[in-house]
């Protein structure tokens, strides 16, 4: 089949300009074939652009961003009071590298009263405050996750008998009273814990006694009415630190 004389003249000067107009002007010529030319794509090697992500909605930031000195946040009379004889009025505390977010403290003491029988009590406390951080939710949300997790703990206690677990109205924005008998060293001890959060920190009061040489072992409600009076006090202590 013999091309037609304007084609070949096409075709002829194509040949005579560089390679380089060539392939941008002259590799085409389906048009005569009946076949569509695609229109003109955008520069090369440029990526087609894609939708910006939406952007995350951001967290609240936490209530309480300070933790009070925890051998401070029960007061010294409570700790007369539930501790007889205490050893250390201002408290044993514990370790930690990093104050504003994890404090504990605590007490013990053995009240000698000799033929009669003595009773030792041992108090301690534990504050942990949550920062809001957007990858782990606000302070408060991880807070109430921390406070679900501790009370399964203390529910939990290995070894304990006639377990009790309640509400504690009145006591921070939540919080739950367990009470559990735990035989150590060949006596009965009697325990009241109480798990509360206050905001975005998360507040365990644990108290427990027992009775050597023919004393009797505390009562169950004198130990908890105790405990929900030394939570109540490191709850308002957590909010003047804040202030």
């Amino acid at each position: 089949m013999h091309r037609s004389a304007p084609r070949l003249t096409r075709i002829l000067a194509c040949a005579a300009v560089p390679v380089m107009l060539v392939a941008a002007g002259c590799s085409s010529d389906s048009d005569s074939s009946g076949g569509s030319t695609s229109a003109p794509s955008a520069a090369a090697g440029s990526a087609a652009p894609s939708a910006s992500a939406a952007p995350r909605p951001s967290v609240a930031p936490p209530k309480y961003t300070d933790l009070p000195d925890a051998c401070k946040a029960i007061v010294t009379k409570t700790v007369e009071e539930l501790v007889p004889e205490v050893k250390k009025k201002s408290g044993t505390p514990g370790k930690s590298s990093d104050m504003a977010s994890r404090g504990s403290c605590s007490w013990n003491g053995l009240d000698d009263q000799g033929v009669d029988g003595s009773d030792y009590r041992w108090l301690d406390i534990s504050l942990v405050r949550f920062d809001s951080e957007q990858a782990l939710g606000s302070g408060e949300q991880r807070a109430q996750e921390k406070y679900t997790e501790k009370v399964a703990e203390v529910k939990a206690t290995e070894g304990a008998t006639d377990l009790r677990n309640s509400g504690a109205p009145g006591v921070g924005n939540e919080a739950t009273a367990v009470s559990y008998a735990l035989k150590k060293t060949d006596s009965k001890f009697r325990y009241a814990v109480i798990v509360t959060r206050t905001e975005n920190v998360v507040i365990t009061i644990s108290y427990n006694g027992t009775g050597y040489a023919g004393a009797e072992p505390p009562a169950a409600a004198d130990m908890m009415e105790g405990t929900v009076k030394a939570a109540k006090e490191a709850v308002a202590a957590v909010a003047s630190a804040n202030k």
